[in-house]
């Protein structure tokens, strides 16, 4: 049986780290999305892949979100924010079929 110790983490190291997750995560997703498409998982399988894969969406929706706010309100900051417009993301189909 291992310790674990927990230490506080500066706000610094939260934020550093709050892309790396993001990027993993999404990393992941994209993994579990392959896996899920070549249909050789059992029902099983592809029911626990597919759990993780929806807290994986939320977790990045989440990251995605807060950093649109950390963006506005910097924006805010800036003393100009009428000078932007926030616009809902489209993003382009690039799938070949």
């Amino acid at each position: 049986m291992t310790a674990t110790v927990n230490t506080p983490r500066s706000k610094n190291a939260d934020e550093t780290a709050a892309p790396l997750d993001f990027e993993r995560s999404l990393a992941e997703l994209e993994a579990i999305v392959e896996k899920l498409e070549q249909g050789e998982l059992s029902l099983e399988e592809s029911l626990k892949h597919f759990e993780r894969g929806v807290q994986l969406t939320r977790a990045c929706q989440t990251a995605l979100k807060d950093a649109e706010q950390k963006v506005e309100v910097l924006l805010r900051k800036s003393g100009s924010p009428e000078q932007f417009d926030t616009a809902p993301f489209e993003a382009e189909d690039t799938e070949e079929d």
